[in-house]
C-alpha cells in the first residue's frame, strides 16, 4: 500500500472545522518534515496567486502546505458585501484551530510538524490560533498582516514569528513594530525594501517566498535544503 505521504498532488478535501465544513487544498511532498497552514487575508480565499506562489516554494524543500478557505461559501457572500466576517479574528482563529486538529487526525498529514503562514487579517487569526495550540505549532510567518489585531493572545504566542511588511506598507509597518514588542516568543521584522502592502514589485514577492522558506525549513525542516 502507498505511503499518503508520499503524494506530492494538490488534493481537495473537506475539514470539519468549528461546527462548519471548510475546504482546502492539501499538497503533501514525499518524505515532508512539516506541514504549513495558510491562513489568507481579507477578502481572499484558497486562490490567493500570492500565497499559491509562497506555497509552491514551500513544497520544493519538503513543506506540505494546506491552503483552506475559512468561510463557508455563503459567507464569502455576505463579506464581500459588507466585509465583516474578514475582521472577525475570533471566528477565523477558531477555524484555524479547528483545522490544525483536523490535521492532527488526518493519515496524510497527522505527526508532521506545523506552521501557520497568515496575510493581512489572517496573520492575527494565525497568531490566536498559535497560541491556543502552542504544543502544536511551531513557526509562525506573517505577510503585510496585521499582528496587532491578534490582541493579547500575542503575549501567548511562543512559536518563533517572522513578521514581513513592505517598506512602503508604511501604517501596517508601524502596526507590526508594535505588535512585535508584544510577542513573548523568539520574533523578527523583515522589511522588504520598497514593496507595498501586496508586495507586487519586480523581486518582492520572490523575496517573501525565499524569507518564508528559509524561516520554516529552519524550524520545521531541513534548514540544509536549499531554498529556491
Amino acid at each position: 500500500m502507498m505511503n499518503p505521504r508520499a503524494v506530492a498532488l494538490r488534493t481537495e478535501v473537506e475539514i470539519q472545522s468549528a461546527n462548519v465544513t471548510l475546504t482546502g487544498d492539501v499538497t503533501v511532498p514525499e518524505n515532508a518534515t512539516g506541514l504549513v497552514v495558510f491562513a489568507h487575508g481579507s477578502g481572499s480565499s484558497r486562490y490567493s496567486p500570492r500565497n499559491r506562489f509562497v506555497a509552491d516554494q514551500l513544497n520544493t524543500v519538503g513543506l506540505g502546505t494546506v491552503l483552506v478557505d475559512l468561510l463557508t461559501l455563503d459567507e464569502e457572500f455576505v463579506d464581500r458585501r459588507t466585509a465583516h466576517h474578514r475582521f472577525d479574528i475570533n471566528l477565523l482563529a477558531d477555524r484555524l484551530i479547528g483545522t490544525i486538529d483536523w490535521l492532527d487526525a488526518h493519515p496524510q498529514t497527522q505527526g508532521l510538524r506545523l506552521g501557520m503562514f497568515g496575510a493581512s487579517t489572517g496573520a492575527a487569526a494565525a497568531l490566536v490560533a498559535a497560541a491556543e495550540r502552542s504544543e502544536r505549532v511551531r513557526a509562525v510567518v506573517s505577510r503585510g498582516g496585521r499582528p496587532d489585531l491578534a490582541g493579547q493572545a500575542l503575549t501567548q504566542v511562543t512559536a518563533p514569528t517572522l513578521l514581513i511588511v513592505g517598506e512602503a506598507d508604511r501604517a501596517v509597518l508601524q502596526l507590526n513594530r508594535q505588535a512585535a514588542e508584544k510577542l513573548s516568543g523568539p520574533h523578527e521584522l523583515s522589511i522588504i525594501p520598497k514593496a507595498g502592502h501586496l508586495f507586487e514589485e519586480p523581486g518582492a514577492l520572490e523575496q517573501v517566498a525565499r524569507l518564508a522558506c528559509q524561516w520554516f525549513a529552519e524550524h520545521l525542516g531541513d534548514p540544509s535544503r536549499p531554498c529556491p
